[in-house]
Parts: structure tokens; C-alpha cells; sequence
């Protein structure tokens, strides 16, 4: 019976030691394939991030092109108010000169009108050119009333001509101004259609833009449930490992107790080395207070010498306003930046500009931020840039630009107010 029983506990025991023996390498197996198993989810977790961190990004760079274009539009749209406004008082007042020209016509018909009735009537009774003084001769009563009526004849015949000669004057000054006002609205509708044509390509831009931005964060949203998963995983595996790698986390709270140790030590040394180096910073304090001391003198003395200041420019500028001059009446061309065989009104500015040595942007709103601003017209000088809205010209003093108008009336004078004033910005 005893012999039997012993059997069986060593059959057991032998079991239970060959289960533990076995169960060993099991355990380290499954280790092993947990850990190959974390490594690869966190690749591709990495991978999956890496992947949202870029669509993100993109994203943003979207967002910001997109934001950028919209400040864009809104100061297109003011640009385009302002320049409605201009194109409505320059209509307005084309209107007030057709009427003041209607008004000057009607009024040389009537002086006209008048003079034809007065040579009637003399005509018709007997005092044409030919008779008028001898008939004045014989009816008048004296030698001094002859020449007063003569004279009287003299001066209404040139009154006569005087009048009707302002008349015709009047009217063509009044054509003049009409024609000029229509070259300055024909300019304002041209600057107005490439705005429009920009605010199209503003329009289709940030559709464009809106639609990336839409598909960006489809994109991203997917990515980050990607790697959402792969997170899942990454946690179920490192559960199941917890306590296999519990002796490993105890060895590395011993490694963080030697680097503690380490840093501590190296903390110590630095604040050894600090108070030495305090030290040495004591004994040459005074040395170093004496070279401040000298350079200060020295800066003091470069500054009673005139070192500094700046200069205005102004006679660059009346140089350049004169040189400037020197082309109006070539014509204009669009895109063009040739002074003789035309240009636009920035390719006139930045071919004047470059004679002088300065690089000027091509586009005129761009030249309408470069260089430095100018506060009110009062404060212009020769030279400057007046920037409107779309266009470009040279201040020339008093009151006046010379700017590439219009394919109709080429390089001219104008005066610096004949629209909007959006910038003036000084060059030299």
C-alpha cells in the first residue's frame, strides 16, 4: 500500500516539475512574440501618425492659403469701392461738362445769332462797311459827333467779335475738359475690369481652397482612426506583458537611482565650478568696467563728429521728376516698360526708377507698398510714387503727376488729385 502510494507522489511530483520546466520557455516564447508583436503595431502606429502629422500639416498651409487669400478679397473688394467711387464723381462731372458745353454752345449761337441781326440791320439801312462813316458824316451834327458815332460803330463791331471770339473759346476749353475727363474714365473702367478679373481668380481660388481643406480632413480623420487602432493594440500587448517584464522594470527604477546619483554628483561639480568661476569674475570687473568707460567715450566722440543723420533725397528727386518729363507724349502700351516705344503705367515708373540705379517692383500695387511712407500729400516731394488704386505715377510738384494714362493719351501730366489717393511712398 506504502509502496503503491510513493508510486503515485513521485509519478506527481515528476509532472509537476516537468510542467514548470516546460512552462518556462512557453512564457518566454510568448514573450518574445508580444514584444515582436508591440514593435511592429508601434511602427505602424508611427507610421499612421507620422502620416496625420503631414495631412495636418497640409491642412494648416491650406487654412493659411486659404485665410491669406481672404484678407486678399476683402481688400480687393475695398480697392474695387474706392475705384466705383472715382469712376462715379469722374462720370459726374463728364456729365457737368457736356451740359456746360451745350450751355457754351447755345450762348456762341446767341452772340452769333445777335452779331448777324446787328450787320441786318445795318445793312438794310444803308450802313454796310463800305457806306457806314460817310453816312454818319452827313448826319451828324458836328465834327465831334461824327467821331463819337465812328468811334461808337468802331467799338460795337469789335465787341462784336470780342464776344463771339470768348464764346468759341469758352466751348472749346469746356471740349477740352470733356475729352480730358474721358481719357481719366476710360483709365479708372480699364484698372476696374483687371479688378474684376482678379476677383474671379480670388473667387475660384478659395473654392479651390475649401475643397482641399475638405478633403484634408477626410483624409486626416481616417489616419488618426488608423492609428487609433494600432494605440488599441499597442495596449492590449504591453497588458499582457506587464508582468513578464516586471523585473525589467525593476532594474530600470535602479538605473534611474544611478543616473539620480550621477546627476546629482555632476550638479554638485557644476556649482563648484560656478562659485570659481564668480570668483574670477570679481578680479577683472574692474578691467572690464574701464573698457566700458572707453568705448563709451569713444561712442561719444563718434557722435560730436556728425556721424549719423540721413538725407531726404529731394534733389534725387527733382532729378528723377525731370528725367521723368522727358517722354510725355510716347505712347502707351500695356505690359510694356519701354520709356520711346511705350509702356504701362509701372513699367513707366520702375524704366524711370532704373536709370537711376533703383529696382523697382513690376506690379504697381506692389510699388505702392515699396520704399517708405509718406504722410499726406503736404508732405510730397518730387520723385515720390502716388499709388491709386491699380495705377501708378511720379510726383513732379505742385499738385501734379507724370504717369502712362491711357493706349489714348499716352505718358502725361495730370494732377496728382484726379483720383484717389490710396499711398505715397518715397524711393530715394
Amino acid at each position: 500500500m506504502n509502496r503503491q502510494f510513493f508510486r503515485k507522489l513521485s509519478f506527481i511530483t515528476c509532472i509537476a516539475l516537468l510542467t514548470v520546466a516546460l512552462g518556462q520557455p512557453v512564457l518566454a516564447a510568448k514573450k518574445d512574440q508580444l514584444q515582436k508583436d508591440a514593435a511592429a503595431n508601434q511602427e505602424k502606429l508611427d507610421q499612421a501618425e507620422a502620416e496625420a502629422d503631414s495631412i495636418e500639416s497640409e491642412k494648416g498651409l491650406a487654412e493659411e492659403e486659404l485665410a491669406a487669400a481672404q484678407e486678399q478679397l476683402v481688400n480687393l473688394i475695398a480697392s474695387v469701392a474706392i475705384l466705383e467711387g472715382d469712376i462715379e464723381r469722374k462720370q459726374q462731372e463728364i456729365s457737368q461738362a457736356e451740359a456746360d458745353y451745350e450751355a457754351a454752345k447755345k450762348e456762341e449761337e446767341r452772340q452769333y445769332n445777335t452779331m448777324r441781326a446787328r450787320i441786318k440791320y445795318m445793312y438794310e439801312n444803308g450802313t454796310t462797311s463800305s457806306t457806314e462813316y460817310i453816312d454818319i458824316l452827313f448826319h451828324a451834327q458836328s465834327l465831334a459827333d461824327a467821331l463819337n458815332k465812328a468811334a461808337y460803330a468802331e467799338k460795337l463791331a469789335e465787341y462784336d467779335r470780342n464776344m463771339l471770339n470768348k464764346y468759341i473759346g469758352a466751348k472749346e476749353a469746356v471740349a477740352e475738359r470733356k475729352t480730358a475727363l474721358e481719357d481719366d474714365l476710360s483709365e479708372l473702367e480699364e484698372v476696374q475690369a483687371d479688378l474684376e478679373q482678379s476677383r474671379e481668380d480670388l473667387d475660384a481660388t478659395i473654392k479651390e481652397q475649401q475643397e482641399t481643406i475638405e478633403n484634408f480632413s477626410a483624409k486626416l480623420a481616417a489616419a488618426r482612426s488608423e492609428a487609433k487602432a494600432y494605440q488599441k493594440k499597442i495596449e492590449e500587448d504591453n497588458a499582457q506583458i506587464a508582468r513578464i517584464v516586471a523585473e525589467e522594470k525593476e532594474a530600470a527604477r535602479r538605473k534611474a537611482e544611478e543616473e539620480a546619483r550621477k546627476k546629482k554628483e555632476a550638479e554638485e561639480a557644476r556649482k563648484k565650478a560656478s562659485k570659481e568661476k564668480e570668483t574670477v569674475k570679481v578680479e577683472v570687473s574692474t578691467e572690464n568696467e574701464e573698457e566700458k568707460e572707453e568705448k563709451q567715450e569713444s561712442r561719444k566722440s563718434s557722435e560730436s563728429s556728425g556721424g549719423g543723420g540721413g538725407s531726404s533725397g529731394g534733389g534725387k528727386g527733382s532729378e528723377i521728376a525731370s528725367y521723368a518729363q522727358q517722354f510725355i507724349g510716347n505712347p502707351y502700351v500695356s505690359g510694356g516698360t519701354s520709356l520711346t516705344d511705350g509702356c504701362d503705367c509701372s513699367g513707366f515708373t520702375q524704366s524711370v526708377y532704373k536709370h537711376f540705379g533703383y529696382s523697382l517692383p513690376r506690379r504697381s500695387d506692389d510699388q505702392g507698398q515699396y520704399g517708405k511712407a509718406v504722410d499726406g500729400m503736404e508732405n510730397a516731394q518730387p520723385g515720390d510714387i502716388f499709388y491709386y488704386v491699380g495705377h501708378v505715377g511720379i510726383y513732379i510738384g505742385n499738385g501734379y503727376i507724370v504717369h502712362a494714362s491711357t493706349p489714348a493719351s499716352g505718358i502725361k501730366i495730370t494732377a496728382a488729385t484726379y483720383r484717389s489717393i490710396a499711398s505715397i511712398r518715397r524711393i530715394v
